[in-house]
């Protein structure tokens, strides 16, 4: 699993400086809005595209480069990351919670947005989309052209995740 090659050379940067950008953006959106210290994890190998007890958030890149970014957590994360982004308790998954996964997802969209253009003129992001279930899929674009990280906070595991195409 790896960036686009047409990317790559677009953008100038390597895989592991786009994954670090990344990194840096859910670090800094989950420090300042979450007030949640992660850890970041080695990126996949391969795209996990199958979920059970779920929540995703997403939104699609279109422009110069053509994408989506997505952050996949297991419901009860989302709902503490909910809680602490409201600060009050959040006990279920609802309209709180799609909202705050779909933000997150927003912010560290115009994060990437930000790298991939000067000034990100060029490129445009959707509004954010939430899917959540008992188990779905999600398959969009090619799975060879990703990037997806892992991140934990006090034993959570979420995914961050990154498909990029050169139009």
């Amino acid at each position: 699993m790896t960036l686009n090659a047409a990317v790559k050379e677009a953008i100038h940067l390597s895989e592991d400086q786009m994954v670090g950008h990344v990194i840096d953006a859910t670090k800094e959106v989950f420090a300042t809005m979450v007030m949640m210290e992660l850890e970041a994890k080695f990126p996949l190998e391969e795209a996990v595209n199958h979920f059970h007890c779920s929540i995703s958030g997403m939104v699609g890149l279109a422009g110069t480069y053509t994408g989506i970014l997505a952050i996949h957590c297991p419901q009860r994360f989302a709902m503490k990351i909910t809680s602490n982004m409201l600060g009050m308790d959040v006990e279920e998954v609802g309209e709180d919670v799609n909202d705050a996964l779909g933000e997150i997802a927003n912010m560290l969209g115009g994060y990437v947005k930000m790298v991939l253009s000067k000034g990100g003129m060029d490129i445009n992001l959707s509004i954010p989309t939430i899917i959540s279930g008992e188990e779905y899929s999600i398959n969009a674009m090619s799975e060879s052209d990703c990037v997806v990280v892992p991140f934990d906070y006090e034993g959570e595991r979420f995914l961050v995740s990154l498909k990029l195409r050169k139009e």
